[in-house]
């Protein structure tokens, strides 16, 4: 018998959609291998299915080490604009790099069970990858309806498991685990809470000077997203073309116009998750819960890595000190949760 299994440490890992927020899976990961926990089974849906896959794959450090790099320009770089009535965006610059880390690997050959999950417009239900192409898998959990074009397989069109199930608990409860630890990068917050006031004084102290560093060379978000929406968000301007406010002039106005397709499409898909992973917790609580708010940065803030894994070591050393004991107890029944309210 394992030491890991003896001591309880076998944990069945739920990573949860959320666009950029997912990077921070990248440091629940780190956490539970750096206090000896071994990740039995995997269950993820779009970045999280991600990050999932590429963790069981082997390749989490590549690219881990890949994304840290990633600037504004080059994130820009990576909008690979489609014009397709299926989407704006392929996404075909990001899976030619997943690709050179994991290769043509198959999700049944991988050192940990993995289970992606996407949405089959056609017959309106989740479908679950637990075998096959691992490729295929993650570009069809990842692909956010109307941004990203789906993956046609047969008479199936598939699009991003959030739509559906942003929190897929359920393919864990069968596995060999003594418990299961959820991460919800879709968590809804009574009010806006900023990355900064959920990290440490230290690491909060080093992403407001990338922040600062961003926003000398002109690259802080507002920056960021207006290159984004003369790349990629011209296929939303349909949408409002000749609209009531395309001469309003007043504040109003202003903030209106600032508020294009890709902004609604997201922010509603957002909404949608959090409400979903609510309904998915409260049926099948996990055992560990850690939830990071949607407010902590927009879903295609994917220049900020280093401060989300951050998070994502911090909120899981929080929670697994409770689990543990360390800190206050906690009820393992009812599952630990960092409250994102503080």
């Amino acid at each position: 018998m394992s030491k890991a299994k003896q001591d309880g440490k076998r944990v069945a890992l739920v990573l949860g959609s959320g666009g950029a927020r997912g990077y921070a899976h990248i440091g629940v990961i780190d956490e539970l291998e750096a206090r000896g926990y071994e990740i039995v089974a995997i269950a993820g849906c779009s970045m999280g299915a991600l990050i999932g896959g590429v963790h069981a794959a082997g390749q989490l450090k590549g690219y881990r080490d890949w994304v840290c790099r990633l600037d504004h320009f080059d994130v820009l770089k990576l909008v690979d604009v489609a014009w397709s009535s299926m989407g704006a965006m392929r996404a075909n610059k990001v899976m030619d790099k997943i690709e050179a880390l994991v290769g043509d690997v198959l999700i049944e050959d991988l050192s940990i069970p993995v289970t992606t999950v996407a949405t089959d417009l056609t017959r309106q239900r989740e479908v679950w990858f637990q075998s096959g192409p691992l490729l295929e898998a993650i570009r069809a959990s990842i692909a956010v309806p109307g941004v990203i074009t789906p993956v046609h397989r047969g008479d199936q069109v598939l699009v991003d498991g959030g739509l559906l199930n942003p929190l897929p608990i359920i393919p864990t409860v069968a596995a060999d685990a003594d418990f299961v630890l959820a991460v919800n990068a879709t968590a809804h917050s009574p009010r806006p809470v900023t990355l900064e006031e959920l990290l440490p004084p230290d690491q909060a102290a080093e992403e407001r000077a990338r922040e600062e560093d961003r926003d000398a060379q002109r690259i802080g978000f507002g920056g960021w997203v207006d290159e984004v929406r003369s790349t990629a968000s011209r296929w939303f301007n349909g949408l409002g073309a000749g609209g009531e406010d395309d001469d309003d002039e007043s504040e109003v106005g202003i903030r209106r116009r600032e508020w294009g397709g890709l902004d609604m499409v997201m922010e509603s898909f957002d909404i949608t998750q959090a409400a979903l992973a609510k309904y998915k917790v409260a049926g099948y609580p996990p055992d560990v819960l850690i939830e990071v708010p949607k407010t902590v940065c927009g879903a295609y803030e994917f220049y900020r890595a280093e401060a989300l894994i951050a998070l994502g070591h911090h909120l899981t050393a929080e929670a697994l000190d409770r689990f543990e004991g360390r800190s206050h107890p906690g009820s393992v029944e009812q599952g630990v949760v960092v409250d994102p309210q503080r």
